[in-house]
């Protein structure tokens, strides 16, 4: 797939792996980029100042305002859905709203802008981009909710491409450990950049790949599935000593 002149609509597109989404599209050269954010008064002023970028507020959660932008962004080829969220919690007496608030950002979120945006993607043969984690293959301590709304997030990405897939739509799926942004300031280990994210996401669409695992953390927690439950977990524990 061509990434110059494509229109690209990005959620959660003020921060982290999302503005680093719309950095590198300008600089590939796409036509247009739409910002989905749910406070455009929070928007950077470098970014909300490029004249290809169109802010749009977004909360992907709210079925109105899905379909809202939807219809203000008709010309849209390329999704990518990457707005989420995480809490920290023991699945065992963590708070059921907040789980239910992650599967509602992390899964439905993800379904309904794909559902409102997939007439105009058909139409132009584009592409979707659902920014996962490689945590949609194992669970981890006091953040299971989060994991197990990612790996119905890659099931639900892989049923949307065996939809799309027909009408000519690339549907990836993108994988990674930990990123230096916001979202994992409490790990210290090690982690990549969300310029590192983006870029790898727009090479897979490049050359047309549904899945893209950008480190090695991401290769080998698919790696693992083939062994003992958790075991991409019980491995990292194994090497760090924790």
């Amino acid at each position: 797939m061509k990434i110059s002149d494509q229109v690209v609509f990005v959620t959660g597109a003020n921060r982290g792996i999302g503005r680093a989404f719309v950095s590198e599209l300008l600089i590939r050269g796409v036509g247009k980029v739409y910002a989905g954010v749910r406070d455009p008064h929070a928007v950077d002023q470098q970014l909300a100042g490029d004249p290809r970028v169109e802010v749009v507020r977004l909360d992907v959660t709210d079925p109105d305002e899905v379909a809202r932008a939807a219809a203000a962004a008709t010309d849209t080829s390329i999704l990518v859905n990457n707005a989420g969220i995480v809490t920290f919690e023991s699945l065992l007496d963590g708070s059921v709203a907040e789980m239910r608030r992650q599967f509602e950002t992390n899964v439905f979120g993800v379904l309904e802008m794909t559902r409102a945006f997939a007439p105009t993607v058909r139409a132009r043969r584009g592409a979707v981009v659902n920014v996962l984690s490689a945590a949609a293959w194992f669970s981890a301590p006091l953040n299971g909710a989060y994991c197990a709304s990612k790996a119905a997030a890659w099931s639900i990405t892989n049923g949307i491409r065996t939809e799309l897939e027909p009408a000519g739509v690339l549907v990836q799926s993108l994988h990674f450990g930990a990123v230096d942004t916001d979202f994992s300031s409490g790990y210290d280990g090690p982690k990549i950049t969300a310029d590192d994210v983006a870029r790898a996401a727009l090479d897979g669409l490049a050359s047309d790949a549904p899945e893209v695992l950008v480190d090695a953390h991401a290769r080998m927690a698919k790696a693992a599935l083939t062994g003992p439950p958790n075991g991409f977990l019980e491995h990292m524990r194994a090497g760090t000593g924790a």
